[in-house]
């Protein structure tokens, strides 16, 4: 009878199945960037790792997929859906496709440093981290990937310049895409794969990023002039399988959200420089750094705050923009 009962049991569910804290051998995590390997959010991850490793005594690891071998955001998202992937680091698009709100963090115009940055990511981040959390993941960590940018093949100086540029959009990206619309401009959306390659045979002739990312993929390969308009800063966090999460011991757990919490903020302090150290770099090398005349940058903001009010609905309430509204003017001494 015990034998008949078993039988069923597999005829209906399948053979059961070995729990993390069961299975022989490490625990390993398959985690996916865009940023390739050697880049310096690549090397902070890899540091991390060693860390997890030593810490867990060998039964914790990651598996790294750099360099968008998984696809762009969009797709590494559905990867981690399916359990392709357990986890992954991303910037804004792809955390917002998760939690649109989180958006709020890259409104263009919004900041003009890092210190009102930091108090509206102190204000919106835990309850950001309780929407991951309804959504199946779990929010580790936070990380800068910098700020915003745009290197083109040609001087832009002013909106009327923009206008007559290839502008290459993320493909896929509402906040980027209302905000070419409020400049009227038309872009060319692209995957981040396909830029270097659109570079190189023309199909566009400005692109907009970081300039630590826009190093890291190559592309100050195949532009000559930066604006000095910083548009925004450019957000970025690691998260993780809620389900994939929640099955490891607590032991383990513990282990991967401090070492996680501590590298993301390794991050931040090494992108922030990092970014400073790029640009000097670009410069050095003959990217030529544009200066926007005062009355187009004025004109811009005074747009962008208009989109702001129209992404209410779409991206995330009128109270969380009340609410950053208040940390933008406090931040610039109005």
């Amino acid at each position: 009878m015990k034998k008949f009962f078993f039988v069923l049991a597999v005829l209906v569910g399948g053979w059961p199945q070995p729990s993390i804290t069961q299975a022989a051998g490490p625990v390993e995590i398959k985690f996916a960037n865009l940023a390739p390997e050697g880049s310096a959010w690549a090397n902070v991850m890899t540091e991390m790792d060693k860390e997890v490793q030593a810490a867990s005594g060998g039964r914790l690891k990651f598996k790294f997929y750099w360099g968008g071998v998984m696809g762009d955001e969009p797709d590494m998202i559905r990867k981690l859906r399916i359990n392709q992937i357990q986890a992954g680091g991303f910037t804004g698009l792809g955390l917002g496709t998760i939690v649109p709100a989180i958006r709020l963090l890259e409104l263009p115009a919004a900041f003009t440093d890092t210190t009102a940055l930091d108090q509206a990511k102190e204000k919106f981040l835990p309850q950001f981290k309780e929407e991951f959390q309804k959504k199946g993941f779990v929010f580790l960590g936070y990380a800068d990937v910098g700020p915003i940018n745009i290197f083109a093949n040609k001087p832009i100086r002013s909106m009327a310049d923009m206008k007559g540029a290839k502008f290459w959009m993320w493909e896929g990206d509402p906040l980027a895409q209302s905000a070419f619309k409020a400049l009227q401009v038309a872009p060319i959306p692209l995957p981040v794969p396909d830029v270097l390659t659109s570079l190189q045979t023309n199909m566009i002739d400005a692109v907009y990023g970081p300039p630590l990312g826009v190093t890291a993929l190559q592309w100050h390969t195949r532009v000559k002039y930066v604006m000095d308009f910083r548009f925004n800063y450019a957000m970025g966090g690691f998260i993780i399988d809620k389900k994939f999460y929640d099955s490891l011991p607590p032991d383990l757990k513990k282990i991967l959200t401090e070492t996680s919490q501590k590298y993301c903020l390794k991050l931040v302090e090494r992108t922030r420089s990092d970014n400073d150290k790029a640009l000097a770099a670009l410069k050095a090398a003959g990217i030529q750094v544009v200066t926007v005349a005062e009355k187009d940058k004025t004109e811009m903001e005074a747009l962008f705050k208009k989109m702001w009010q129209e992404l209410v609905g779409k991206l995330y309430s009128q109270e969380q923009l009340e609410e950053l509204k208040k940390i933008v003017v406090a931040g610039k001494g109005v």
